[in-house]
């Protein structure tokens, strides 16, 4: 009864995050992929999502059609399905709650100077001042997490939460922009690059045609 409609997965941060969040859940769902950049883009991911954008939820069921087109908000929803994506101590839930929200409204330069392109290899790409302050409180956060719930699992927060999912878009860009990080955040970025979901994202991505 799920329909989820993505953009391009080379380029669509904000898809990559629900679908991997839907996949880890072991949700099913219907996968529609639209093609960003193209002259009839909006039209047609206005068929689907009143924002004109994406990601977009679809759910069916009852017979009564929701929509739901925020990344963060789609998330929220499926842990509404599957409650193990959010830890399960109160606390640390609302710890893992503001560090989506962190990502869901923060890091601008980073988003604008290192967009997620996961075909392609920049290592040396210069670095403004605010990137480097980014990158920064990104691997603090990393750090802090690993630091406390390793003994946990492999995951932001021992078990696989959407802390991940949020943060999944950052493995690609640190990847294609030669990011270096401490051996506890490069733990677990390899953690989630060996996800099979990721392993099939990036399939989807270096498929794609310009």
């Amino acid at each position: 009864m799920l329909t989820l409609v993505i953009g391009d997965r080379n380029f669509s941060s904000w898809s990559l995050r629900p679908w991997l969040t839907a996949r880890q859940a072991g949700l099913p769902f219907t996968e529609v992929a639209i093609r960003l950049d193209r002259s009839n883009t909006r039209e047609e991911i206005l068929q689907y999502s009143p924002s004109g954008k994406v990601p977009c939820l679809i759910d069916d069921e009852g017979g009564e059609r929701l929509l739901i087109w925020d990344s963060l908000a789609i998330c929220e929803y499926l842990a509404e399905l599957v409650p193990s994506l959010w830890p399960d101590e109160r606390a640390q839930r609302a710890e893992a709650r503001a560090l989506c929200a962190e990502m869901h409204s923060g890091f601008l330069p980073l988003r604008q100077e290192m967009p997620m392109d996961v075909r392609a290899s920049r290592p040396g790409q210069p670095r403004s001042p605010a990137v480097c302050a980014d990158i920064r409180r990104i691997v603090a956060i990393w750090e802090a997490c690993r630091s406390r719930f390793a003994t946990s699992g492999p995951f932001l927060f021992g078990a696989f939460s959407i802390v991940d999912a949020m943060y999944a878009p950052v493995v690609w860009r640190f990847l294609t922009y030669g990011v270096g990080v401490p051996p506890a955040s490069q733990a677990w970025l390899q953690s989630m690059l060996t996800l099979p979901a990721m392993a099939e994202w990036q399939a989807g991505a270096l498929a794609e045609t310009s």
